[in-house]
Formats: C-alpha cells, sequence, structure tokens
C-alpha cells in the first residue's frame, strides 16, 4: 500500500483467492479506459449481417422477376444475405410449385454471387428462401 501511495498509483487485487492474495501497482482508471478502448476496437471489428428481402407472388411476370433479380444481385455483390419468398394470398396457395419453381430459378440465376443456405420452404403462406454472398466477391 505504501509502495503505491509513493508513486501516485493504485494497489489492485489481481487473484484474492491465492495464497498470499496477489496484487498489483498500477493507474486503475487507466486500466479500465484502455480495457474499454480493446472492446470497442473488437466490436467495431465483427461484421454486422444484413438480411434484404425480396417479395415473389406465384405469378410473378418475367418483367418484374428480372426486375427484382438485378435488385438481388446488387444486394449479394453488397455482402447483404438475401431472403426471397413467395407470398400466396387467399386461394393462390394452389399454385406451391410455381412458386417453388420461381425461388429455384432465382437461386439457379443468382449461383455466381450467391449460395443456397435454406432451399424454398412453405411456412403458412410464405415460401422462404435464404441465399448468402460468396466470399471472396
Amino acid at each position: 500500500m505504501e509502495i503505491a501511495e509513493e508513486q501516485g498509483l493504485d494497489l489492485v487485487e489481481i487473484s484474492p483467492n491465492a495464497n498470499p492474495p496477489v496484487c498489483k501497482v498500477m493507474d486503475y482508471k487507466k486500466f479500465l479506459y484502455e480495457q474499454k478502448k480493446r472492446e470497442k476496437a473488437l466490436k467495431s471489428k465483427a461484421t454486422k449481417v444484413t438480411i434484404k428481402e425480396i417479395r415473389f407472388g406465384p405469378n410473378t411476370d418475367d418483367h418484374d422477376y428480372e426486375f427484382k433479380k438485378k435488385h438481388a444481385e446488387k444486394f449479394l455483390r453488397d455482402g447483404a444475405k438475401l431472403k426471397a419468398f413467395v407470398f400466396f394470398k387467399g386461394r393462390s396457395i394452389i399454385f406451391k410449385e410455381q412458386g417453388q419453381i420461381l425461388l429455384l430459378r432465382l437461386a439457379q440465376d443468382l449461383e455466381e454471387v450467391g449460395k443456397v443456405e435454406q432451399m424454398p420452404k412453405l411456412e403458412g403462406k410464405r415460401m422462404i428462401m435464404f441465399i448468402a454472398p460468396k466470399k471472396g466477391k
């Protein structure tokens, strides 16, 4: 304690369970500041995954499909995950096969920029498929 007071620093107990307890002389406020700085740097390096959605109908026209495909390609090139889904309204649920064909066609067209993470799956009135961007783009 005397050594710490002489140097104008704090005596910090590192391991209280050891026999004898282990202590260190340091500037505690500076230590906390450095620790926060380190954590902030690690947090900024962590990648944030964004998910973009594209919605189709079971009877989506070719022009609309091409338009949405261009957007999907842009999203994947920007590094975002893509959630493509076909929304079935009312009795259009009878066109399940058309919805699946549409999503598989999209997956095939986006093969060079992304890979399918989850194949088309029907959840309620939606058929959902996830596509992740390929690395190295």
